[in-house]
């Protein structure tokens, strides 16, 4: 059973890419009202959420944004820009972007995605996070 507490939204990620910890690491930063958990698509949680919206991961395998309050998933630039939106000025300035159809969003956002290892590289296994981000981290 997916357990989050109802405040809360869950963003899953790459465990092994670097963009996508460094992301990670960028929220963290900026979350001033607490509003993220995280957990790799590896994880035990970020399986139980993949299967049970049936995402391809072959078709999406970067980010993905789960409500638990709406029992909702979004996912690539939607998700990005829905995180960004909550950590206040001036990164909630970017979802001015939500004017773009997601067609187009999706497109830039899937370029990327699919260049990321070759760009910021990849480890060999999951981010383990220190003991004061341990908080933060579902497994």
């Amino acid at each position: 059973m997916i357990n989050i507490p109802n405040n809360k939204k869950l963003i899953l990620f790459d465990g092994v890419c670097n963009l996508c910890n460094s992301s990670v690491l960028f929220v963290i930063k900026r979350d001033k009202k607490n509003q993220f958990l995280f957990a790799p698509l590896e994880s035990d949680i970020g399986s139980e959420i993949i299967k049970k919206f049936n995402i391809d991961t072959n078709k999406t395998d970067s980010i993905l944004l789960y409500n638990s309050e709406k029992n909702h998933l979004t996912y690539k630039s939607t998700a990005a820009l829905l995180v960004a939106k909550q950590l206040g000025f001036p990164l909630n300035i970017l979802s001015v972007f939500f004017v773009i159809p997601t067609f187009i969003r999706n497109w830039v956002y899937d370029f990327i995605a699919k260049n990321r290892y070759k760009w910021y590289g990849k480890k060999e296994s999951c981010m383990i996070p220190s003991p004061e981000l341990k908080a933060k981290f579902l497994a």
